[in-house]
């Protein structure tokens, strides 16, 4: 039985199945970047993407996500450079403590992924399930409509 993690093969060991995935992400892969906000799966803080769906890393164990694909934050750099996505949530101030950061770029990710030209809506429904106290949110929805861009490239290129 194994995860792929951030495009990287591990193989797991019985005493790993009933670790939620969180605590293997941090403590056995020591991927740091997914955040323990809530550990009951309503802030958002611990996202992930299993086979590119956004999924709460705190509540799912991992023994349900065997022989699935995850990409946590630290997998979005291309070549140690942040991704688009990253820098235009920099670019726009859409990062202010950060805690809440990683479970929205990749929930922002997700969305982008399935569609590269969503409308205002489209990004609040995506992200309402990702909670941020310093913000206001609308820093955060300019950076992913101007990141739409890149994936509008990316799909007409790919």
């Amino acid at each position: 039985m194994y995860l792929v993690v951030n495009s990287v093969k591990h193989q797991l060991k019985n005493g790993d199945l009933d670790k939620k995935l969180l605590e293997y992400l941090r403590e056995d892969l020591d991927l740091t970047g997914t955040k323990n906000g809530c550990n009951i799966g309503v802030c958002g803080a611990c996202t992930v993407l299993v086979n590119n769906q956004p999924k709460r890393a705190c509540v799912l164990t991992v023994k349900a996500v065997v022989d699935k694909t995850i990409l946590t934050i630290e997998g979005m750099t291309i070549n140690g450079e942040l991704h688009p996505l990253q820098k235009c949530f920099l670019d726009n101030n859409a990062v202010q403590c950060g805690f809440c950061t990683p479970g929205m770029v990749l929930s922002a990710h997700a969305l982008l992924l399935k569609n590269s030209n969503p409308n205002e809506k489209e990004i609040r429904d995506a992200i309402k399930v990702n909670l941020c106290r310093c913000t206001g949110y609308q820093q955060i929805i300019k950076a992913i409509s101007e990141a739409s861009q890149y994936y509008k490239e990316e799909t007409n290129n790919g």
